[in-house]
């Protein structure tokens, strides 16, 4: 059965940016571009921060929309979507053992921005330099004035105990991994899946007529809930056996699309 597809949603790292890239390419505004005006509304899918998102596909910004922070926040026409916060008590004990981890960075998402430690000048560079996230140093973590989201731990060269993290925590708030380096703790039961969830409904879009890519364990659910889910190559194995589909790029799965080629499900 061909399905009506009336929005596509893609997750970003390891998927639309491959490589560690930070920028897309440069024919892809122009893809999506395309595949706005055809009437099929973009969804930009991410762990990461709102207003870096804004900037990674400044030429169509106000074409898209934005599922950003794993879920905890979504905004369509400007305007937020959803907003998901964790108890205050849960993001202080994580916070206290993010500090309590060697070698490891804390950061605490907020709507707008990012809060670190100003203790670690090369972490700031990356989240500010490297990754373009709006970056905001404090002097105490603990003491960030906005509601509890996501809260992250950076591991430069690679996650060391992501087993026990999950272990510890699983049962209190959702816990994933965003590459190799990044741990992502939301509120309990808040993932890509539910903000997607949230979107349809305020859309009135069924799930059967989505596309959604996706490579790492932060996509499961997402790619769970749409009629057609496609996996990226490199994906990890266990999240590639979610996919209806496999594509090498994002990039080229869309040309199909606008190609009328498509995808059956």
């Amino acid at each position: 059965m061909a399905h009506k597809v009336r929005l596509i949603a893609s997750d970003l790292d390891g998927t639309l940016l491959l490589n560690g890239a930070q920028a897309l390419q440069a024919g892809t505004p122009e893809l999506i571009h395309r595949i706005t005006t055809s009437g099929i509304i973009f969804l930009a899918a991410s762990g990461r921060q709102y207003a870096n998102l804004q900037r990674l596909f400044a030429p169509v910004k106000s074409e898209i929309g934005y599922l950003c922070e794993n879920g905890c926040l979504s905004f369509l026409d400007g305007e937020m979507l959803s907003q998901e916060f964790m108890p205050y008590e849960l993001g202080q004990e994580l916070i206290r053992e993010i500090k309590n981890t060697p070698g490891a960075e804390v950061a605490v998402s907020g709507v707008e921005t990012t809060y670190i430690e100003n203790t670690n000048s090369e972490f700031y560079h990356h989240l500010h330099d490297v990754v373009h996230n709006n970056v905001h140093p404090v002097n105490d973590i603990f003491k960030a004035r906005e509601p509890y989201m996501k809260i992250s731990m950076y591991e430069k060269g690679g996650l060391q105990r992501v087993d026990y993290w999950k272990e510890k925590f699983g049962d209190k708030c959702t816990v994933v991994t965003g590459g190799s380096e990044w741990l992502d703790c939301m509120p309990k039961g808040v993932h890509k899946g539910l903000a997607i969830k949230k979107i349809l409904e305020r859309l009135n879009i069924d799930p059967e007529d989505v596309i959604a890519f996706g490579d790492n364990e932060n996509d499961r659910e997402m790619l769970s809930y749409v009629g057609c889910p496609i996996t990226m190559e490199s994906a990890r194995p266990d999240i590639r056996a979610f996919g209806k589909y496999t594509t090498d790029t994002v990039e080229h799965a869309l040309e199909r699309i606008l190609d009328g080629e498509g995808y059956n499900w």
